[in-house]
């Protein structure tokens, strides 16, 4: 591992931040907000990176389509109740859903 690799790990750590659940390819080209972790979840494709933001009041789940040439219908999935609504994503395209926190969890994206 090189210093900047072991720089960069140590980075994460301290920021409460962890890569272990996501691809490699992912890690690298994942563009989310800084304070939230790509995860893979659900049943989309692995070039679906998908991410969850909790604020005080809501929590949003993220997907976004980093597959390249391929549109995809996909809808945000919540354990405990209603998921997200079917939408199309088109290459490099970002859907959300927004609940309320509580005893909702953050399940990932599904193809639709």
């Amino acid at each position: 591992m090189s210093k900047l690799s072991a720089s960069a790990l140590a980075l994460f750590a301290a920021a409460g931040l962890s890569l272990a659940a996501v691809p490699a390819a992912q890690a690298q080209s994942a563009a989310q907000p800084a304070g939230v972790t790509a995860q893979v979840l659900g049943n989309a494709p692995s070039c679906v990176t998908v991410w969850q933001k909790t604020g005080r009041i809501t929590k949003t789940g993220y997907a976004r389509n980093d597959c390249k040439g391929r549109t995809l219908n996909l809808k945000i999935v919540w354990a405990h109740g209603a998921d997200g609504s079917c939408q199309t994503v088109r290459p490099g395209g970002t859907i959300s859903s927004k609940v309320a926190r509580g005893g909702r969890t953050f399940d990932g994206a599904n193809i639709c």
